[in-house]
């Protein structure tokens, strides 16, 4: 499969991530959002980190993105991908595979 332009990682970026940059940030202060994830050495987990990085994207004009920028966002696109494909049965609300999405910007209640 040939890699994907740029243009339509921004482009699937925009649709795999559905929370703002201020409801991002909101999230990432909660318990809830701490709680879930792989933490390398105990501290902060890479959905988490990953969370703090999709803000200061969402923040950017899209012609400021670095190539960094896009890299990360062809992460997220495939995470979110394959996340939502692990869907539990039954009500999601309070579970943590939402939160883990939710922390890489997508949540899939919206």
């Amino acid at each position: 499969m040939a890699k994907k332009s740029d243009e339509q990682v921004v482009e699937e970026f925009q649709e795999a991530v559905n929370m703002g940059a201020g409801e991002l940030e909101e999230w990432l202060k909660t318990d809830e959002s701490k709680s879930v994830g792989q933490k390398d050495g105990g501290g902060e987990s890479r959905g988490h980190e990953s969370g703090r990085r999709i803000v200061e994207i969402l923040k950017k004009d899209e012609s400021d993105y670095s190539k960094d920028d896009i890299s990360h966002m062809r992460d997220i696109v495939s995470y979110v991908h394959r996340h939502q494909a692990q869907e539990p049965k039954g009500d999601t609300r309070d579970t943590k595979w939402r939160y883990s999405l939710m922390n890489w910007g997508h949540d899939p209640l919206k």
